[in-house]
């Protein structure tokens, strides 16, 4: 289990926040500002961090940035609904994942708990890079025919498992439909769009922790999809 600090200035946001995090068997400290942050971080020993993004004195992101220059642990912003340009520069200023509020305990715990097993796994053994692909959390080992994705399996079907590996061989490139029924189906890609669609939500139901919000594979409107790392959505 984890020691993890809760920051946020709404008290009853964190209380109900250390209900949910102590009854999964975390340890918790608290703080209301971003310096209240800082100061905890400097006297205890913290695994993970969720931090609010509005807040005075100093906001989220000004602790985030103070944050990274000392510590590499894991950080989740807390950021209210339609703030997409907060969650955008949270993310590039070195947040790995952020909730929405009001958040659903059952994806915030999830969140963590990713959160955790892949900061834990650090001082793992190297994953061997020959016929491996790795963005983000996930890792799909081409030799093994397996997929993991923050190291728990997940079982793909076959064509499920070709469309994983054709977008983590493009990282970052955005692939249309057509292109990847040509590619995965090896046809002509005839009512493409549809069939993508259907073996890319499926996908999305098993590697992503919310489908609806994906961190992983994303549509691009009006020109296809494309897979990008988890710390950099």
């Amino acid at each position: 289990m984890a020691h993890i600090l809760i920051c946020d200035d709404e008290r009853d946001i964190v209380s109900a926040l250390r209900i949910y995090l102590e009854a999964e068997g975390h340890t918790t400290c608290v703080a209301y500002t971003g310096r209240q942050a800082l100061d905890v971080l400097a006297r205890e020993k913290v695994q993970l961090v969720l931090l609010d993004v509005m807040m005075p004195e100093m906001d989220g992101i000004a602790a985030l940035a103070a944050l990274r220059q000392q510590y590499n642990l894991p950080v989740i912003l807390l950021t209210a609904k339609g703030e997409d340009t907060d969650k955008v520069l949270g993310l590039n200023v070195g947040a790995d994942d952020y909730v929405t509020k009001p958040f659903n305990p059952v994806e915030l715990l999830a969140r963590v708990r990713s959160q955790l097993r892949r900061y834990l796994s650090l001082g793992a053994e190297p994953v061997p890079q020959e016929d491996c692909w790795q963005v983000g959390g996930l890792l799909l080992d081409d030799r093994q025919k397996r997929v993991t994705v923050d190291g728990e399996p997940v079982n793909l079907t076959p064509t499920e498992y070709e469309i994983l590996k054709l977008c983590m061989n493009n990282p970052n490139k955005v692939l249309s439909p057509r292109e990847i029924y040509r590619q995965v189906w090896q046809e002509d890609p005839i009512g493409a769009e549809g069939l993508v669609a259907v073996h890319i939500r499926h996908l999305r139901e098993k590697i992503e922790i919310n489908p609806a919000d994906p961190r992983y594979i994303q549509m691009v409107w009006g020109r296809g999809y494309v897979l990008r790392s988890g710390e950099d959505v």
